[in-house]
């Protein structure tokens, strides 16, 4: 009995793992801090410039 539990151990190991590397990795690599810091602020100046060029044309879309 004790020699066919650990043969199945081993064999659900095995299929434990082999699954484990067909499904990848769930989670995204870490972003540090400064980083996320640094991406939020290329985002926030980003809709800043975003902001007056898409009121622009809507005013004169509506003049005309």
């Amino acid at each position: 009995m004790n020699r066919k539990k650990k043969i199945n151990q081993t064999l659900i190991a095995k299929d434990k793992r082999k699954k484990a590397k067909l499904n990848g990795r769930p989670k995204s690599d870490y972003v540090s801090k400064a980083e996320r810091e640094r991406l939020a602020l290329i985002a926030e100046t980003a809709d800043n410039s975003d902001t007056p060029s898409e009121i622009a044309p809507e005013t004169k879309t509506e003049s005309v």
